[in-house]
């Protein structure tokens, strides 16, 4: 997935009201871009980072930048923007390109389904079983070349879990995608610590049949690509 207007270097001043960033520019410039990412960013949004942003000329928009990188400086990438693994994966399921999820010829997005949530995506195609597919981006890494799900508790992420489980109960398939919106890891895992009730809601998820699917990602300040898979390993606690 690429961008549709070409990305901007910024330094982070701070992150604030969630949403919110104030950026200094390249050319001094100091302006506010909008952070579509409701979790902590930990270990993202200190004050000097680099990143990039996307600018936009939309009346509608309050806001004329969109924060969508950080930038590590050592050839590595972080995307913080959480719509874009969506936008990312549906490409790839399009083009058939995901291991295990091809065969599916209609992808339906934010479909209702459960107590009033939207599935990510349901899949359907002839002789399969419909699949209900939620994806998760995963940005947080306290170990090298490890990245953690959840960031922050979240009870929206454990209700869809519940959900998840619900629909495999009726005889639907349901898959949890994690993609792994950093470049520097090469294998993710739960963050119980931080969301144990999730971790709980995970492990009867996948008791009940819920598949687990977790893939990294191709990063440049150009797009966002679906990467390899990667190896979902055993809980680890700092």
């Amino acid at each position: 997935m690429r961008f549709q207007t070409p990305l901007i270097p910024a330094r982070l001043i701070r992150r604030y009201k969630r949403f919110l960033a104030d950026m200094r520019l390249d050319d001094g410039r100091e302006v506010t871009a909008h952070c579509a990412n409701p979790g902590s960013m930990l270990g993202l949004a200190e004050a000097g980072v680099k990143c990039w942003l996307e600018p936009n000329d939309d009346p509608k928009k309050k806001l004329k930048f969109g924060w969508r990188l950080v930038d590590h400086e050592n050839g590595h990438f972080t995307g913080v923007d959480t719509g874009l693994p969506n936008r990312a994966l549906r490409e790839s399921l399009e083009s058939s390109g995901v291991p295990g999820l091809a065969g599916y010829t209609r992808i339906r997005p934010e479909v209702t389904y459960g107590t009033g949530s939207r599935v990510d995506f349901l899949l359907s195609g002839s002789g399969l079983p419909d699949l209900y597919l939620e994806v998760k981006s995963v940005t947080l890494s306290r170990r090298p070349g490890l990245a953690e799900f959840p960031d922050s508790v979240t009870t929206r992420g454990t209700r869809h879990l519940e959900e998840l489980a619900a629909m495999v109960r009726t005889g639907h398939r349901a898959v949890i995608f994690y993609l792994v919106q950093r470049t520097d890891c090469t294998e993710m895992t739960l963050a119980r610590d931080i969301d144990p009730a999730y971790g709980m809601a995970f492990d009867r998820a996948r008791e009940a049949g819920v598949e687990v699917l977790s893939h990294g990602t191709r990063i440049t300040p150009e797009g966002v690509w679906l990467g390899t898979p990667l190896p979902v390993i055993r809980d680890h606690v700092p």
